[in-house]
């Protein structure tokens, strides 16, 4: 039986509602409305506070997963993670690129420090957050680059042809600016699409 069922079941012979068993765990009522729903993988320490509130011991609602040969106790903790609550946290992380429109030198500090303050992450989420974070400093170098080329191609065409036509600052911020846009909407699109499909 899997361990959302045992948990449910286990409160329902004890007579205890959902809010009652919320209070003796120190979690929310949606908590374990989502874990008994199958919805959230409870953490380990939530599952002991849950055994502890119910009168029985650890290994009696978490036996299905010691005995399951393809879960071991480090994939246990890799897929201990709310999925809805990683992919909105990788929402906000993605949307904090577009501070890019304000401090376009610095902007990638932002979503560093959210990837930091954060807290405790699945694995594919802080990968998925430090690719984010690559992408959008390889975009400041391309878009430094790309000024410094619009600077070198005005200065040779001024210097050495009469007839010449500058390329304006201004495309180069805007093509750069659109391409960052359609970067942040893939990535976000990715997360909608499932980077956690697999687990």
């Amino acid at each position: 039986m899997e361990i959302h069922k045992r948990i449910a079941l286990a409160r329902k012979r004890t007579g205890l509602t959902q809010e009652q068993l919320a209070d003796l765990t120190n979690v929310t009522v949606r908590t374990i409305q989502r874990i008994e729903s199958g919805k959230t993988i409870p953490r380990i320490f939530t599952i002991k506070s849950i055994a502890t509130a119910l009168g029985i011991t650890f290994d009696e609602l978490a036996n299905d997963l010691q005995n399951d040969d393809s879960l071991n106790a480090t994939s246990f903790i890799e897929n201990n993670f709310d999925i809805e609550n990683e992919k909105h946290f990788l929402k906000i992380l993605c949307l904090s690129c577009f501070s890019y429109l304000v401090i376009p030198l610095v902007h990638f500090l932002v979503p560093i420090f959210l990837l930091k303050k954060s807290g405790k992450h699945h694995t594919k989420t802080i990968a998925f957050g430090r690719s984010v974070i690559s992408q959008q400093i390889y975009w400041m170098i391309m878009l430094c680059l790309s000024l410094l080329f619009t600077l070198a191609y005005n200065f040779i065409v001024v210097i050495y042809f009469k007839e010449f036509y500058l390329l304006h600052y201004l495309w180069t911020f805007f093509v750069m600016y659109l391409l960052n846009i359609f970067l942040i909407v893939v990535n976000l699109w990715r997360i909608k699409t499932g980077i956690f499909s697999s687990s």
